[in-house]
């Protein structure tokens, strides 16, 4: 039975590491006190928040993590570029704010130009589509410090400070809107990649799957962006809100549990998922193949939710009238501070997570 522990990944200890480089972080904070550009604190966000006087400046950094390897062994690189940019803005989307433009940093033991041509040719597409610039990059050949092609990016986004999305004002009762997620996002790709290497071995990726494409190909089926599409009901800098949206939450690396509970962190609530999407057939063979845990799986993978929104009970149907893509209203906030949800993989079942009281 396969998990992401076993396939080289702690996510405690991950979450652990993260701790102490935002406490480092923080300890910088006071060098700018009462200046401009001075930072807001604020444990578990999902990107930064600087002061810039009348708005708030908000970036925050991510990557396509083991994605990449998959697209090495198969040559395949023209979505990378939207896997990249959805990590990045759709952190930024969880505060309200509106991406305006993005860096990157190729790290590749050897450049290669027709690797370049497709990387930044499909990146250049998802950020015209997004409305957002790419002003600066870096493209590093580092020799055998690495072993193949690392991407990483950094975000720039604008936000008024009246807008903040923080969560504060999330309710008993408010409903919980998840939109739909094909694939596996960025996320949890170490443990994917187990799973078909321990099945068809280190060149597995050319194997047929049964949806009709080799397993590397389903595999690098892009992420969903949803940035810009909330933008319409969140209003882009300058444009009034539609919806008052009470909290966002990027479901990615830690699942829905450890990503929802970020909402939460100013409120003693929790959530109840009764009606999630299911995760495609595709994510569903994977998981039946690696012979996952529906606990695991939920831990690692998004499972069909790519993001989720915290609106109160009579926004509800108006924000999905709203919405083009696919969303349905999966569930609500609730008194204990614990996550319930009732899961939709190859076996489905209640899983519960608690959650930290807060004093």
């Amino acid at each position: 039975m396969a998990d992401y522990k076993e396939a080289g990944v702690d996510i405690e200890a991950g979450d652990n590491a993260s701790k102490i480089a935002y406490s480092f972080a923080k300890s910088t904070f006071a060098s700018r006190k009462g200046m401009m550009a001075e930072p807001v604190i604020d444990d578990g966000s999902f990107a930064g928040l600087i002061d810039m006087g009348d708005f708030y400046l908000v970036q925050g950094d991510d990557g396509v993590g083991t994605k990449m390897e998959i697209a090495e062994k198969i040559g395949k690189f023209d979505t990378m570029g939207q896997d990249l940019l959805a990590m990045v803005c759709d952190d930024a989307i969880c505060l309200g704010a509106e991406t305006i433009s993005m860096t990157n940093t190729l790290d590749t033991n050897k450049v290669d130009a027709k690797i370049i041509h497709d990387l930044m040719q499909g990146l250049a597409k998802a950020c015209i589509e997004q409305k957002i610039v790419i002003p600066g990059g870096e493209i590093a050949e580092v020799g055998n410090s690495v072993n193949g092609n690392i991407w990483n990016a950094t975000a720039v986004g604008i936000l008024e400070k009246n807008k903040v999305i923080t969560g504060e004002n999330i309710k008993i009762g408010d409903k919980i809107i998840a939109l739909k997620e094909e694939g596996f996002r960025s996320n949890g790709f170490s443990l994917v990649r187990y799973i078909i290497e321990q099945k068809f071995g280190k060149n597995g990726y050319s194997e047929q799957s049964p949806f009709g494409k080799s397993w590397g190909e389903i595999l690098l089926q892009p992420s969903q962006i949803y940035s810009a599409e909330l933008l319409n009901i969140l209003g882009r800098f300058g444009e009034k809100r539609k919806i008052e949206v009470k909290g966002i939450s990027h479901i990615t690396g830690g699942g829905i549990g450890g990503n929802f509970n970020r909402i939460l962190k100013k409120t003693n609530l929790g959530a109840s998922f009764d009606n999630l999407f299911a995760p495609s057939e595709m994510v569903k063979e994977i998981q039946k193949m690696g012979e996952v845990s529906e606990k695991e799986a939920y831990k690692t993978w998004n499972m069909g939710n790519g993001m989720m929104l915290v609106v109160a009970p009579e926004d509800a149907e108006k924000t999905l009238e709203m919405l083009t893509i696919d969303a349905e209203i999966v569930g609500e906030i609730i008194a204990e501070p614990k996550i319930i949800l009732y899961s939709k993989g190859n076996n489905p079942q209640k899983i519960e997570y608690k959650l930290e009281k807060k004093t």
